[in-house]
């Protein structure tokens, strides 16, 4: 009886201390301050009356008593959840809260413009535009739609493919003066790259670089592409850009190189419980035309050139 007395914020914020481990984790992700994580834990040990979690060098490790108030917890969180998808998916009003996540790059250039102007269709729909790095969780609510750069495996998720992005290997040409074109057959010796971290959506681009340039030097990593292109423009090394970003920066020029350059697939992911509600479908369409109009842009002509011809020889020499 007691449990059900409690404070449903207090037990989330424990979940989440317990799941991630460390008050930085746990805070950043619920977008709150460590202090707030370390306050709510306390609220709660202190109306249970029993220590919940102990500070171990490995981080906070629950107790018994902790780990039956976990268990518990997350049976009411996932009722909690499964009502607000069934309630959400009866929603039949044209109007409300989409909140829609991407990466930053994808958000800037992409779904900005084109969710911009979703209101003129739909006047009561309002967009949130959250770009993370991180897969926000659909089916915790973090957000209604995801514009992922990889397919998602989650079996209660639903995703389509509406686009691809085709890359390539771009420098500033201050540092092709400095270092000279890369002798890609060699392993590109004497030359720096810029990767993006492994915990991004998608790390085929980094992949492919680190292969293709085994004897260059790392000078950078980021999660963020935008910082990648940055540090291009101002002569950090080689990098594998988006071209729909990279083609019109003036600071940076794009290399000629043997294909396969590596391509993404953009994918519009969203939770089966909530794909029929009417303002989120709404989003979905209007999401998915806007990028379809995009196409060339994203996936230029002479992308598919080589990607085809790349095929033929697959396809001759197997």
């Amino acid at each position: 009886m007691g449990l059900l007395m409690l404070d449903w914020d207090d037990l989330r914020y424990f979940l989440a201390l317990a799941r991630q481990g460390s008050l930085s984790a746990a805070a950043k992700d619920l977008h709150v301050a460590q202090s707030t994580v370390g306050r709510r834990l306390a609220s709660l040990e202190a109306s249970l009356g029993v220590r919940l979690l102990n500070r171990t060098p490995d981080g906070y490790v629950p107790t018994l008593a902790g780990q039956s108030v976990r268990d518990h917890a997350e049976r009411l969180e996932a009722e909690a959840l499964a009502l607000e998808h069934v309630i959400g998916g009866r929603d039949l009003r044209m109007a409300g809260l989409v909140r829609v996540t991407c990466a930053e790059t994808v958000a800037d250039h992409i779904l900005a413009q084109n969710l911009a102007t979703l209101h003129l269709r739909h006047p009561e729909i309002m967009v949130e535009l959250i770009p993370d790095p991180r897969e926000l969780s659909l089916a915790m609510r973090e957000a209604d739609i995801s514009v992922r750069l990889k397919q998602p495996s989650q079996h209660d998720l639903v995703a389509r493919s509406i686009g691809t992005i085709a890359f390539g290997l771009y420098a500033s040409p201050d540092y092709l003066e400095r270092h000279g074109k890369p002798d890609v057959q060699s392993g590109c010796p004497d030359h720096y790259i810029i990767t993006q971290l492994e915990d991004i959506q998608d790390a085929t681009q980094t992949g492919w670089l680190t292969d293709m340039a085994p004897r260059a030097h790392v000078s950078m990593q980021t999660r963020s592409h935008e910082s990648a292109v940055s540090a291009a423009v101002q002569g950090g090394g080689l990098a594998c850009l988006a071209r729909f970003r990279a083609d019109r920066e003036a600071g940076v020029v794009r290399l000629p190189i043997p294909p396969p350059v590596p391509t993404a697939k953009i994918w519009l992911v969203v939770h089966r419980d909530n794909r029929q509600t009417p303002r989120i479908r709404a989003a979905l369409t209007h999401i998915t035309e806007g990028v379809r109009q995009l196409g060339p842009k994203l996936y230029p002509a002479d992308a598919e050139k080589e990607d085809k011809h790349q095929s033929v020889g697959d396809s001759q020499s197997g």
